[in-house]
């Protein structure tokens, strides 16, 4: 088998045929299957799974269909896992069960995976409805190949958008799968980070393949935005702050601050300021470590940004300051994943 599409369903039956039905359009010349695990649905899932299997089956498509019953359903990791260990193809195609696949999508993310095997192979996408997240599918979409790497540590989780995730088995057999913590956990985000800690690629395909859904069932919602931060904050450490022997906090505000207290001791005497825009901030020159039980409490300068000394570790959201930010960043000239790292 080339491929094997991996759906994970629990309670998708207000969804559920107008995803199918992109399976079923799929113009993929190669061999497919459609791997679906029900996790405990209790709404009509099932039923429109079995309206569905014979149309798919018509159309050569292989169908493996498991479901397990549960009073709590093991979550989406667990799902997926379930479904992919039931699956023979030589790739994988992950698809929820809330989105609509373009008929395309297989053969074109096929082709691309055949020649980067090591890669994670994602797309583009539009959300519906329109305008849902526009600032999220912008950033998403526009992200420069190189910043597929750099803009990994933003609150904006894995640079590919796990619905658009397509990948070899022994990708996800050398990760060894997603977490199966349950609920609140954020499986695609450390199955991402694990696999660029193996030495992973990670590969867009610049073209819209994918309708992505948005609304309030989403499992994103489910995840604590405490959960993501600590997760960040951990992966960078690790893998860029154990790297520098000091840095520049920039953004002496809320988010800049919270991430001072976050890092580890030793981290946080790496930071040799916090630069800002704002004249207050500046003004003040100084913070003070309160909650430390440090003495003295750590006191660190606040400088304009123009004073700062890289490498930086930017805590400003993107596209929400009329573009001054931006500019205020361009103009120093520097160099994004060497001389700066965007965490926001």
């Amino acid at each position: 088998m080339d491929v094997s599409i991996i759906l994970p369903i629990h309670n998708a039956e207000k969804w559920l045929n107008d995803c199918l039905k992109s399976v079923a359009d799929q113009t993929f010349t190669g061999k497919m299957e459609l791997s679906i695990f029900n996790d405990s649905s209790t709404d009509s899932s099932d039923e429109v799974l079995e309206t569905w299997i014979p149309k798919l089956k018509a159309l050569n498509i292989k169908v493996v269909y498991r479901k397990q019953q549960h009073s709590n359903p093991k979550g989406v990791g667990y799902a997926k896992n379930q479904a992919v260990d039931q699956s023979t193809g030589k790739f994988l195609c992950f698809l929820d069960a809330d989105d609509i696949m373009h008929c395309n999508r297989v053969q074109k993310q096929y082709d691309v995976a055949v020649q980067k095997p090591n890669s994670i192979v994602g797309c583009k996408f539009n959300r519906v409805p329109e305008g849902s997240t526009e600032r999220y599918t912008q950033w998403a979409n526009n992200l420069k190949p190189f910043q597929l790497y750099t803009q990994i540590y933003t609150s904006n989780g894995p640079t590919i958008i796990m619905p658009t995730w397509f990948c070899s088995r022994a990708i996800f057999n050398e990760v060894g799968g997603f977490s199966e913590a349950g609920k609140g956990t954020p499986e695609d985000l450390l199955f991402f980070f694990s696999h660029l800690r193996n030495g992973g690629g990670v590969h867009r395909i610049d073209e819209d393949l994918l309708t992505y859904r948005y609304h309030l069932q989403a499992t994103t919602f489910s995840v604590s935005e405490h959960t993501i931060w600590n997760i960040r904050v951990r992966e960078f450490e690790d893998h860029i702050l154990a790297k520098w022997q000091n840095f520049t906090i920039w953004n002496a505000g809320k988010q800049g601050r919270k991430l001072f207290r976050s890092l580890t001791s030793a981290n946080r005497l790496k930071v040799t300021a916090f630069c800002d825009v704002d004249i207050k901030k500046i003004t003040k020159g100084i913070y003070i470590h309160e909650e430390s039980k440090e003495i003295p409490k750590p006191r660190i300068p606040i400088i304009h940004f123009t004073e700062g000394k890289p490498p930086f570790i930017i805590c400003v959201k993107l596209g929400m300051t009329g573009g001054s930010f931006e500019s205020n960043l361009t103009s120093l000239h520097l160099t994004e994943g060497v001389d700066y790292y965007h965490f926001n």
